[in-house]
């Protein structure tokens, strides 16, 4: 990755850590973000699996799974914002993906190692510990200075969140594969589309959120 790539990949990493911050703020923000990313993925999504030689009863299907899974996700996602130790809950997930994403980067660019999936060639062992690593002290952290919990199963929960981003990273990696691209868009310098920063939130997010009503 040139000097260029990277420091733009910086930048916009800070402006949407400030993004979140705000949307976590006012909750008007959230409503604009939801309807803007959720309409922009099914979008970027659309135009990825027609890509994909596929049928195409099977690409309508497939289509309208993504466009209903949004409309649910957004959805949730604003109803369990209304409720503060929810809400906490959903940042706290929200920001043990950005954290699972950039430790899988970080890590992978400084130790390398093996591949981990022929799927997406820059994915390694290494950069998947980092994820995970990364993602539970950031999540156990935020856990215990906001809600003053701290135990096993909040770190349990951390790694579940970080698996399935990364199931997320690699199922996108997958379709873009088939699709023949690098990037899901060009919306985010340094970064792609848009589904290329929320492929992994799309299934850490809700399974995380899973886990912990199952473990708490």
């Amino acid at each position: 990755m040139s000097l260029s790539i990277l420091q733009k990949r910086i930048y916009t990493s800070s402006l949407l850590i400030l993004t979140v911050l705000l949307i976590f703020k006012f909750n008007a923000i959230l409503v604009y973000f939801l309807i803007i990313l959720g309409v922009l993925s099914i979008l970027e999504f659309i135009n990825l699996t027609n890509k994909i030689n596929l049928n195409r009863y099977i690409l309508i299907l497939i289509n309208s799974f993504f466009i209903f899974y949004v409309f649910v996700y957004c959805v949730f996602f604003f109803f369990f914002s209304n409720i503060e130790i929810f809400k906490l809950i959903l940042f706290i997930l929200l920001f043990g993906c950005i954290a699972s994403d950039i430790g899988g980067f970080v890590f992978g660019k400084i130790f390398k190692g093996p591949k981990l999936t022929p799927i997406s060639p820059n994915k390694t062992f290494t950069g998947s510990a980092g994820s995970l690593i990364l993602s539970t002290i950031v999540v156990s952290f935020l856990s215990f200075f906001f809600i003053n919990t701290l135990n096993f199963k909040i770190v349990l929960i951390a790694l579940i969140t970080s698996m399935f981003c990364q199931l997320g990273d690699l199922l996108f990696s997958f379709l873009k594969r088939k699709a023949n691209l690098k990037d899901t868009g060009k919306i985010l310098p340094g970064h792609g589309g848009i589904l290329d920063r929320l492929d992994g939130i799309f299934l850490g997010i809700p399974f995380g959120f899973l886990a912990l009503i199952i473990l708490i």
